[in-house]
């Protein structure tokens, strides 16, 4: 309902008139870049596959479907309300209504926030599998668009979320010194595409579950992909005797960081002492790579561990991998020190999808929700990946977002038909030609 009733804010400036303003506009949005999230959607089939996943806990008839009440809450969550109480609003807006299946003016409000709620708490454990199994298959699917990958490289990472009140699987975590969760996330090396998110309770190790995942997730791999190599990275709060077993039994190469110690500085320190004279010598910064047989002493047997000794003007550095690779130690740490990239996509996941709002009581809803902020990313990465493919810069999400759906513009729906107008100005319109243009456009 337009809110009419307000009254008029008044502005004075420099222009020769004063500016009153009221929230009376009528049918306005100021998510005019909403439909292209409808389409990332449609393309990806993502909302209906996670809806498909979730049990239907209501009974007779419904007036929202399980996928509208996915699409509206995912959607919102794309354009930066992560909020469930801005559905108080946004169940109104009309073209946030059109992408959920609806006529922008003769069509009913989309769900209110305590029907979101209830979704959010009919989620049960078995469900949650379900979503996980969803969301993987639309990695497959998607993955694979441009032709079936000869190697598929797993990005294991951990994250912190922090946690308020007495949420079940709060725990304080020493080494971030916050009550948190700690959830997995795995990613694809190559493409940036959101694999899995795994939520764990705040004490979990950084390793825990990791080979669970993998021993769920390598097989569909393998069985979508016949003979497609499949390689691990991760940092050194993966470093398990567990899961290096279990990638070598499995076939697959791992490269993982190691916690220095004592022995592993020992191996190290002739190379270092090169380093640290040749950086005395010249004065710049050197930086050298070796390699060596090691076992720790919860192996069974020895394992190649590359180092790095680095000299550097503020003190030496040393770091340690673990790993099944045979590139040259130098190429090897090069494509360890890669993993700095997931970094950024997990930043992009908390910054712009806002991933870290884990806020229900309930650890299981709270894992239904983490899927939910990684659909969102899966639609605002997916509208990315249009525009690189389409010769655009890549955007971080929040950046995208501003240029690409943050557009204010006026719903009109007609018997034939539903014209959107946008403002006239808006610097993303270049943006909106290439999406627009992309080869294969529905």
């Amino acid at each position: 309902m337009d809110e009419s009733a307000t009254p008029p804010t008044r502005f004075v400036g420099p222009a020769p008139l004063p500016l009153e303003a009221s929230f009376d506009g009528g049918r306005l949005t100021s998510d005019g870049g909403l439909p292209w999230l409808g389409e990332a959607d449609a393309v990806t089939g993502l909302c209906a596959a996670l809806a498909g996943a979730v049990p239907e806990w209501r009974r007779g008839p419904v007036r929202h479907s399980r996928a509208a009440l996915v699409r509206q809450r995912v959607f919102q969550i794309a354009c930066g309300y992560e909020d469930q109480n801005d559905a108080t609003t946004l169940r109104a807006d009309p073209l946030l209504k059109l992408v959920c299946g609806r006529l922008p003016e003769t069509g009913a409000d989309l769900a209110s926030q305590p029907t979101l709620s209830r979704l959010e708490n009919a989620v049960r454990a078995t469900s949650c599998y379900r979503l996980a199994v969803a969301l993987a298959r639309v990695y497959l699917r998607e993955r694979e668009r441009a032709g079936a990958p000869t190697r598929v490289l797993l990005d294991l990472d951990g994250t912190a979320d922090p946690t308020y009140g007495k949420q079940e699987g709060t725990a304080y975590h020493g080494y971030f010194r916050q009550h948190m969760y700690h959830p997995l996330l795995v990613f694809d090396g190559d493409t940036d595409q959101l694999i899995t998110a795994v939520l764990r309770p705040g004490n979990a190790h950084g390793a825990r579950g990791a080979v669970a995942v993998l021993t769920r997730l390598v097989p569909a791999l393998r069985a979508r992909w016949p003979g497609v190599a499949v390689e691990v990275r991760a940092d050194s709060g993966f470093a398990v005797p567990e899961l290096y077993a279990w990638c070598e039994a499995a076939g697959v190469a791992y490269t993982i960081g190691l916690v220095p110690n004592p022995r592993l500085e020992a191996l190290a320190a002739p190379l270092l002492a090169t380093a640290q004279a040749q950086q005395a010598a010249t004065g710049a910064k050197v930086r050298l790579a070796g390699e060596t047989r090691y076992q720790a002493g919860s192996w069974p047997r020895p394992r190649r561990v590359v180092y790095k000794a680095e000299a550097l003007a503020a003190g030496p550095n040393t770091r340690f991998v673990v790993t099944t690779r045979t590139d040259p130690p130098l190429a090897l740490y090069d494509f360890y020190v890669d993993r700095g990239e997931p970094e950024l996509w997990i930043k992009d996941l908390k910054r712009a999808c806002f991933a870290d709002r884990l806020s229900d009581h309930r650890f299981v809803a709270n894992q239904f929700r983490l899927f939910l902020h990684a659909a969102a990313y899966w639609l605002l990465d997916t509208l990315r990946r249009w525009l690189l493919a389409a010769g655009a810069a890549r955007l971080q999400l929040d950046t995208l977002r501003l240029r690409v759906l943050k557009i204010g513009g006026r719903v009109r729906e007609w018997r034939t038909r539903v014209r959107l107008h946008l403002a006239s100005s808006h610097p993303g319109q270049p943006l909106w030609a290439l999406l627009a243009a992309r080869p294969g456009r529905p």
